[in-house]
Formats: C-alpha cells, sequence, structure tokens
C-alpha cells in the first residue's frame, strides 16, 4: 500500500512523539498488508484502519488547535516577558535610584545624627550658661535689694541734708545780708571820705574845680533808664564843664573795672559828654590793676590818700 505524499507532509507537522507514533502505526499497516490475507479481513482491516486513520486526524487537528492555541499563548507569554522585561529593567533602574536615595539619605542621617551632637553639646552649655546666668541674676536681685535699702538709708540723709541745707541757705542769706550790710557800710564809709577828699585831690592833680558837693543818685543812661552812681558831681576844667562819675571797692580788681565800665561809663556815653571816671579803693588785687586803670583812662585815689 502505497502512502500519499500529503500524508507525510501532515505528519511531519506533528510534535515527535506523535509523529513517531504515527510512523509507527503506518509502519505496522504495511506489514500487515504484506502479508497475506483474506477480502474479508482485508476489508475490516482497512474498515478499522479508516476508523484508526479518522481518530488520528481528529486528533491531528485537535492537537493542531491546541499547537495554534500554544503558539498564541506562547506569543502572548512572549509579549508579556518582553513587558515584564521592561518592568524589571525599570524596577532594577528605580531599585538603583532608590539604593542612591538610601545612601545620600544615610549620608544625610549621618550628618544629622553628627549635627544633633552639636546641638545637643550647645543645649547643653546653653542650659549651663543659663544656671549662671540665674545665679547671676539671683546675685544682682540681692545687689539691687541691698542697694534699694542703701538708697531709702541715702534718701533719708538727703532729706535730712536738704532740711540742713536749707537751714544753712537761711543762715547763709542772714550772712550775706549782713555782710552786703557791712560791706555797703565799708562802701558809704569810704565814699564819705572821698566826698570830702576828692575836691582837692582832683584839682590838685586834674586841674577840677568842682560845683558843688559830691553826691550819691541816680540819673538816665542812654537807654532811658536810671542808673546809680555812688560819687557823682559836676567840675570845671579848662573852661569845660565835665560830669564826674566814680565807684568805691574796697579791693579792685581788672574785673571790677571792666565791670565799671561796662555797667557804668558805656550807657552814660553818648547823653554826658566830658564824663570824668574816678575809682576810690583801700588796696588793688595785683600792682597790674594800677596800670589797668592807667590805660583805661581811669582816676585812681586809695583810702591812705585821703
Amino acid at each position: 500500500m502505497v502512502f500519499s505524499t500529503k500524508l507525510f507532509r501532515e505528519i511531519d507537522k506533528l510534535e515527535p512523539d506523535l509523529k513517531a507514533v504515527m510512523l509507527e502505526m503506518l509502519s505496522e499497516i504495511e506489514r500487515n498488508r504484506e502479508e497475506s490475507i483474506t477480502r474479508k479481513e482485508f476489508l475490516e482491516f482497512a474498515r478499522q484502519s479508516e476508523e484508526n486513520f479518522q481518530r488520528v486526524w481528529k486528533s491531528i487537528d485537535q492537537l493542531a488547535e491546541a499547537q495554534k492555541r500554544t503558539e498564541q499563548r506562547v506569543d502572548t507569554l512572549a509579549a508579556r516577558m518582553e513587558e515584564l522585561a521592561e518592568a524589571q529593567k525599570r524596577t532594577e533602574q528605580r531599585v538603583e535610584e532608590l539604593a542612591e536615595a538610601q545612601k545620600r539619605t544615610e549620608q544625610r542621617v549621618d550628618t544629622l545624627a553628627a549635627r544633633m551632637e552639636e546641638l545637643a553639646e550647645a543645649q547643653k552649655r546653653t542650659e549651663q550658661r543659663v544656671e549662671e546666668l540665674a545665679e547671676a541674676q539671683k546675685r544682682t536681685e540681692q545687689r539691687v535689694d541691698t542697694l534699694a535699702a542703701r538708697m531709702e538709708e541715702l534718701a533719708e540723709a538727703q532729706k535730712r541734708t536738704e532740711t540742713s541745707l536749707a537751714a544753712l541757705t537761711a543762715e547763709h542769706k542772714k550772712t550775706r545780708e549782713q555782710l552786703g550790710g557791712l560791706s555797703a557800710t565799708v562802701g558809704y564809709t569810704l565814699e564819705n571820705k572821698a566826698f570830702k577828699a576828692l575836691p582837692d585831690l582832683l584839682k590838685a592833680d586834674y586841674g577840677i574845680t568842682l560845683k558843688g558837693k559830691l553826691i550819691r543818685d541816680h540819673i538816665p543812661d542812654n537807654q532811658g533808664d536810671e542808673i546809680e552812681v555812688n560819687i557823682l558831681g559836676k567840675g570845671e576844667r579848662d573852661g569845660k564843664e565835665v560830669l564826674i562819675v566814680g565807684e568805691s571797692k574796697s579791693q579792685l580788681s581788672a574785673k571790677y573795672i571792666d565791670e565799671f565800665i561796662r555797667k557804668k561809663l558805656n550807657r552814660l556815653q553818648g547823653i554826658h559828654p566830658n564824663l570824668f571816671p574816678v575809682l576810690v579803693t583801700h588796696m588793688v588785687s595785683s600792682s597790674a590793676v594800677k596800670r589797668y586803670a592807667k590805660e583805661k583812662g581811669l582816676a585812681l585815689y586809695f583810702s591812705y590818700q585821703f
């Protein structure tokens, strides 16, 4: 019995195990064909062979469908495997990134741990400093309390001092009044002597002849106000009238000379022509005062000349 080429091509497509079975079956058929059999046996054999072939072809079709499905599943699995491979690749890349991030995190944690140690030490020092400041504050408060008590004592002492000072001020005022009265008395005494002696002295030294007596009086100044003049009188020299203006001072100084010029002579300039200034004193504060009085054009007399 000759088998067709198509049959062999179909068998060749089968799986190796199934292919071996089919070839063995064909060999068995060929052997049986070669043996001498009866027509009836041959027909029976042919029928059985046909049934067997039908079952085989059915199995082959089923296997072909299963193979097709298997190949489809394999393709699907291959595609899935590619996806999984890509996913695995991304996962591995992500794991690497996470590993690097973890490494950096650990480094930061180490840095933070070191910083925490530093902060802990700093906190410890701060707490120690706070304790020291608390102690210092306590001592300061104690000192403040002591100073407050001392201030109270000083306030009381100040109060007593002010009371004593008020009493001393009152006494000083009385003393000044007494000294003022004494000074005025001394001044008046000196001026009274000058009133008697100056007419002859002025006549002899400056050629001034008095017209009337020397007096104490108030006269108007160039501002329209009145000023007190302690030695005042009119006289004549070389046919011209002069106004004698003077003061007395127990101890004469250059400062008083300037004050006399500023407060008396300057205020009389312009309305009282031909002023003749005179100063009388018991003594001067220095020998330079006499020269200074002469430089300023003042007539100076001492009490011992009276």
